[in-house]
């Protein structure tokens, strides 16, 4: 299992994106020279997830305008994340890893049949992983059940806080 150090580079994942694309992170940070704050969540079916994304979408322009691209990962079917993301009119990239090799890279939480309560059966759980414009980490937050993830708000405020306080 992976365990990130501040300032260390993160891995490459290579998934596909559910506007029919293959993303590949480390092709992403060459054209985009920006941080990147890579969000995985459960999925389509759960509605603080949804409202989450809604939230995130809602603010893209504050992350864009401090040159922040936001990328999400979710455990869930491709078919079922453009649905969501249809319905919802979200614009960011969101990438399925049903095989879950960005989760088990990124050592995200994973909801599996062995877990020691039922909970929508088996999914990852929310990761937070704010990176730099070279793919090292800022910033990251692991959750293992739905609660104690950030909100936008907060999300902005680490953002502004690591750009402000950034050892050159």
């Amino acid at each position: 299992m992976a365990i990130f150090k501040l300032g260390e580079k993160v891995p490459n994942f290579a998934l596909p994106e559910i506007s029919g694309q293959d993303f590949s992170f480390e092709s992403y940070l060459k054209d985009h020279k920006s941080w990147n704050l890579i969000i995985f969540f459960r999925g389509a079916w759960c509605p603080v997830c949804v409202h989450d994304l809604k939230d995130l979408e809602e603010n893209k322009a504050f992350f864009e305008g401090k040159n922040v691209h936001l990328i999400t990962i979710s455990t869930d079917k491709l078919e079922n994340l453009r649905k969501m993301s249809l319905e919802n009119n979200l614009s960011f990239p969101i990438l399925s890893d049903e095989n879950l090799d960005a989760l088990k890279a990124y050592d995200v939480s994973y909801h599996g049949e062995d877990a020691p309560y039922e909970d929508h059966g088996t999914h990852g759980e929310p990761a937070y992983f704010l990176v730099d414009e070279n793919g090292h980490l800022l910033y990251q937050q692991r959750q293992t059940s739905p609660f104690g993830r950030p909100t936008s708000t907060e999300l902005r405020k680490i953002v502004q806080y690591i750009g402000k306080n950034l050892k050159s």
